[in-house]
């Protein structure tokens, strides 16, 4: 069967059963079910219209789960007759399933478990592989999602910025086990895009080809990290950072300027520069104080350190720096390297070796640790 096919109808079939009438949790257990019948029934009898097929089945599936619960006799009469089997109509049930996923009841955590399951269609195996937990607790972090939401009625439109923060953590777990949560995210960002007309939903899809674009050439053979200056820019993908700039381009023209718009276009101007020397680090600038404009977050103002040690020499960068909370993770990192490359290698060795100390990975931690090491064997 074609899975892509499969998982991009879910929503749409849970968002129909929702629509009847059905609750979140029972609504996304019949469509579960529906899915293994299709496994089953498909590859011999392939359906002329799946996702009318998917529902009729679903719903079928949720009747009887229903009607085999007798203390939810009200719930049993208002799902009595069964509509008549024939063409879904159209509808925005997938924008809606976005929205009940990302739902402010939910931590971050759950809802970007529960977006994988009920939006991506990823199985409960396939999410806890991703996140490199048992299947029994991913399967209580869902169970416990679909139990918060599952009585939720939207009686006017949703956070979008709450969907698109759940959408770029999806993306910023990348890839682990056999699921490319990177690739899902981007996935799941063409299919909002595609149902919401939004600059932000827009940015954050061109954000995210920028990034995945330079995916090839961030890590070395070994598997170790390459930084962004020393990364072969002929192994980053032009087509995808093509499609990218087109998306921000039309985006920035509805003059709706958004956070993920302006972290794209710091993204487009990196892909830019053929090389790393011709990054034109004034524009970068000029990008972050809009960012710290629009966000006031701590962790773009050291973002912004950096590239003033780029347009204007370290001194700059860390004077930028120094307004900046030295208990921000990877603050140790950006002083290390602005002090390099202000001429004071110990300072530098020392502050990467407390920069590997805190690193939020095994990746950044080695590669944080040959800096240092790198400092530290120099010729006196």
């Amino acid at each position: 069967m074609d899975e892509l096919l499969l998982r991009s109808l879910i929503p749409g079939v849970i968002g129909v059963l929702v629509r009847r009438g059905a609750d979140f949790a029972a609504a996304e257990d019949a469509v579960q079910d529906a899915l293994v019948e299709a496994a089953r029934v498909w590859p011999d009898d392939p359906p002329r219209d799946p996702k009318g097929w998917l529902v009729t089945v679903a719903w079928r599936r949720f009747l009887d789960a229903t009607r085999a619960e007798a203390s939810r006799r009200r719930r049993e009469e208002a799902v009595e007759e069964e509509p008549a089997p024939g063409p879904v109509p159209g509808g925005d049930d997938t924008l809606h399933l976005y929205f009940l996923c990302a739902h402010p009841s939910l931590t971050p955590s759950s809802a970007v478990a529960l977006t994988l399951r009920a939006v991506g269609g990823l199985t409960t195996r396939q999410i806890a592989r991703a996140y490199l937990v048992p299947e029994a607790t991913m399967a209580q972090r869902i169970s416990r999602a679909k139990r918060t939401v599952s009585g939720v009625r939207f009686e006017r439109p949703g956070d979008v910025s709450t969907v698109l923060r759940v959408l770029y953590l999806v993306f910023n777990e990348g890839y682990s086990g056999d699921v490319d949560l990177a690739a899902e995210a981007i996935r799941l960002t063409r299919q909002l895009a595609a149902a919401i007309d939004h600059p932000e939903v827009a940015g954050l899809l061109a954000l995210m080809l920028l990034h995945h674009a330079r995916r090839a050439a961030r890590t070395a053979p070994d598997g170790s990290l390459v930084p962004l200056a020393e990364q072969d820019r002929g192994r980053w993908d032009t087509a995808a950072i093509a499609e990218g700039v087109r998306i921000l381009q039309a985006a920035l023209a509805r003059d709706r300027l958004g956070e993920y718009q302006a972290q794209a276009a710091v993204a487009a101007l990196h892909a830019d520069a053929p090389t790393a020397a011709e990054t034109d680090w004034v524009q970068i600038v000029e990008w972050y104080d809009e960012l710290a404009r629009l966000t006031r977050s701590p962790v773009v103002r050291l973002n912004r350190a950096v590239a003033v040690g780029e347009a204007d020499g370290p001194r700059a960068g860390l004077a930028a720096l120094a307004e900046v909370d030295a208990s921000l993770p990877r603050y140790a990192a950006v002083s290390a390297y602005l002090h390099e490359r202000d001429g004071d290698p110990e300072t530098a060795a020392r502050l990467y070796a407390e920069a590997a100390r805190k690193a939020q990975n095994a990746a950044e931690r080695d590669h944080l640790t040959r800096q240092a090491a790198r400092l530290n064997s120099r010729p006196q």
